[in-house]
């Protein structure tokens, strides 16, 4: 049986989706690979005969194994946006970035089209006290054009050690050249759960899952029973706007939080064994307190899966814009001492059967934000899965969605969304949503 070591639902830092890390070089679940046919196996020669021929009349000396690695890559990432070679540092610096804490700018990223495309900058890091936003398309690092690196290649250039400063040329929607932003590196130490007590209301904001997710939910959870007696508790606001995902069994465990039973998730690999579920288990640490979470066009992958789950059972209101709609599962394959492959094997689904791939979640209220003067007309919204090239097609919707505002204020007070939560619990505002109909819960018989 092959040995699960973790499972990750990274959000669209660096193209991953949902990721299961298996123990070997095979992938869980499947069964022994049919033999290649003969037209397979002169294919395999051709490509033998072009990297000889390159070695041997190239104008220059080529490096064999960077010929390899990209050899491997590029036969990865035609099949999806999200499949990928990691080489052994970068699958290193994947396994620490779970933990919750690596070196860098402070942004979450994907490639779109050659370009690097910011999809969240972290909240309080480097990145974002420098004033990148999601949706900011990075064309240039330190005077030199991101257009023909990989992906790995602009996050290595952007990484580097601490105190050093890296110039980042920035296309803005409705800027009609690049800004030039200047960030200094840092360690990057994720808190991903933050808490405070609004008046009556528990509002509680993940950033990330990572490792220490689901303990800092449970201690944000007991600090706001503590400073907030239970009969003047209105409930909580669970804020997952621009959360790019994380660890899946933090996912999981995150929406068991809200839950009192009931199926989660599920995966659905190619073939019908392959299917995973999972469920909560007894018990609601809110007590069955009203909850409201926030969602935006940054909220993928395993915010993805808590706001799909609470959604599905009617346990919360979602409130917000549209995620992003990262719904396919990728498996981490080690490689020994030659780093590991990303390859995406399954698509998860949320408790009612609906993929979300190419779609996202869709809010029970859409609210959106107003723009300040200096951004009106330059960042509307942040496209979405369905805009990557070569994403996985969601042939269960006639339409597929993509494109959903991104935009939080700095400024709580200027927070539409966050305020339209509050009015909600504390009856300011009335929606048909809210409080939700557990007779209406999309989850099948």
């Amino acid at each position: 049986m092959i040995r699960k070591l973790s499972l990750l639902a990274a959000g669209a830092c660096m193209g991953a989706a949902v990721t299961i890390v298996s123990g070997t070089g095979q992938l869980p679940g499947l069964s022994t690979a049919v033999a290649a046919s003969a037209d397979t196996y002169r294919q395999l020669n051709l490509f033998g005969d072009v990297f000889e021929r390159i070695r041997a009349d190239y104008v220059e000396e080529p490096e064999e194994s960077a010929l390899i690695e990209a050899a491997i890559n590029g036969m990865l990432t035609s099949l999806d946006p999200h499949s990928s070679y990691m080489s052994p540092k970068n699958f290193q610096d994947m396994q620490v970035q779970t933990k919750g804490e690596f070196g860098g700018l402070g942004i979450e990223v994907t490639m779109e089209e050659g370009i690097v495309k910011v999809v969240t900058p972290i909240d309080d890091t480097p990145a974002a006290r420098a004033g990148v936003l999601a949706g900011d398309l990075i064309v240039g690092l330190d005077g030199e054009q991101v257009q023909g690196m990989t992906l790995q290649q602009a996050v290595e250039k952007m990484r580097g050690p601490v105190n050093t400063p890296i110039m980042l040329s920035v296309q803005r929607q409705g800027s009609d050249k690049p800004i030039e932003i200047k960030v200094v590196r840092d360690v990057i130490r994720i808190q991903s759960v933050r808490s405070r007590v609004e008046g009556d209301i528990g509002y509680i904001r993940v950033t990330q899952f990572t490792e220490q997710t689901f303990e800092g939910l449970k201690n944000a959870i007991d600090r706001i029973e503590k400073d907030v007696p239970a009969d003047k508790l209105k409930g909580f606001v669970l804020d997952l706007r621009n959360n790019p995902g994380g660890l899946l069994d933090q996912a999981i465990a995150v929406s068991d939080a809200f839950l009192d039973k009931g199926e989660i998730v599920s995966t659905r690999g190619r073939h019908e064994n392959e299917t995973r579920r999972y469920s909560a288990r007894s018990g609601d640490l809110t007590g069955a307190k009203p909850v409201i979470v926030l969602v935006n066009g940054g909220s993928a992958s395993a915010s993805e899966i808590v706001s799909g789950a609470l959604q599905d059972h009617r346990r919360a209101t979602i409130v917000g814009t549209r995620s992003f709609g990262k719904g396919s599962v990728q498996t981490i394959i080690p490689l020994g001492q030659n780093g590991a492959i990303r390859l995406t094997t399954a698509r998860y689904y949320t408790p009612s059967g609906t993929s979300i791939q190419a779609k996202g979640v869709t809010p029970d209220i859409e609210v959106l934000q107003e723009l300040p003067p200096e951004l009106q007309d330059k960042v509307t919204e942040t496209k979405g899965e369905a805009a990557l090239r070569g994403h996985l097609k969601n042939t269960d919707v006639e339409k597929e969605e993509s494109g959903s505002q991104a935009y939080v204020p700095p400024d709580p007070k200027d927070d539409k969304q966050l305020n339209y939560a509050f009015d909600l619990l504390r009856g300011l505002q009335a929606n048909s949503a809210f409080p939700p109909s557990q007779e209406k819960a999309a989850i099948p018989n």
